[in-house]
């Protein structure tokens, strides 16, 4: 009985020798500082931690967590370049909540179009698509505070005359003024970040002449009275046309002499 049973053993030894063996991916062991940057973005980003509140100082943070000194500091770090934490030096300072708003939004857009050379022809698109359903969601829900800034701007455009850039502040400043009366969030970043990159890759000495200043002043009139009408209709119809208008002239510019975009805060 006992030599019977050596040659079974055996045989089920060599077979189990024989069948491949299970094979496991390389792993990758996320660092420590990448670990606490993601809990505390996720308790900033789910409300958790509310705008400016004082995150605890950084040796209780070492305390708390149990991690070095250098590896807290390393995740404070991360979390200020993502913009979701203030860090303020000296007595009284620390690190401070901060969550993200439309100015992120916006100067994230204006990265990746200067990043991807978005071409002009997209940004126009881009525009085109969006612009008109702010006008008319601005003819929904503006206030009398709107108004009165949508008004103040044109005002502005309009006396700005000869002076181009005091123009061209204006006109930035009534279409974005279009786009937060709409009370859509990311619309207004969008649109914040759309019209700087527009106006830096326009030719505007050659394309703001006096007979589009003139034109454009008008058509800033007729969208206002309709947000002032609360006619989305024709806000929307108006702010279509208007832009498009414009793209096709800039079109003609950039056809002729070419243009590059630039930073629009230069």
């Amino acid at each position: 009985m006992q030599s019977a049973e050596h040659p079974s053993r055996t045989v089920r030894g060599r077979a189990a020798a024989g069948e491949p063996r299970p094979r496991f991916d390389t792993l990758t062991v996320p660092k420590a500082s990448d670990v606490l940057a993601a809990e505390v973005r996720e308790r900033i980003l789910s409300g958790e931690f509310t705008e400016g509140m004082a995150l605890p100082p950084e040796r209780q943070l070492v305390e708390q967590t149990g991690l070095s000194r250098a590896t807290v500091r390393e995740a404070l770090r991360v979390l200020e370049v993502e913009r979701l934490l203030e860090i303020r030096p000296g007595r009284g300072g620390g690190a401070f909540v901060h969550r993200p708003g439309r100015e992120s939004l916006a100067n994230t857009v204006r990265l990746v179009i200067r990043g991807q050379r978005i071409r002009l022809e997209d940004l126009h698109e881009t525009r085109e698509a969006i612009e008109p359903a702010c006008a008319a969601l601005a003819a929904r829900r503006r206030t009398d505070a709107d108004l009165v800034e949508l008004d103040d701007a044109h005002a502005e455009l309009v006396a700005a005359g000869d002076d181009i850039q005091r123009f061209l502040r204006a006109n930035i400043h009534w279409h974005n003024a279009v786009a937060r009366a709409g009370e859509n969030e990311l619309l207004i970043g969008f649109m914040s970040a759309l019209s700087q990159s527009i106006h830096a890759a326009t030719d505007i000495e050659q394309f703001m002449d006096a007979d589009i200043r003139k034109l454009t002043a008008r058509a800033h009139a007729r969208i206002t009275e309709a947000i002032r009408d609360r006619d989305s209709e024709a806000a929307m119809r108006r702010m279509t046309r208007h832009v498009c208008g414009f793209a096709r002239a800039a079109a003609e510019v950039d056809r002729r002499d070419g243009v590059e975009l630039t930073d629009p805060e230069n």
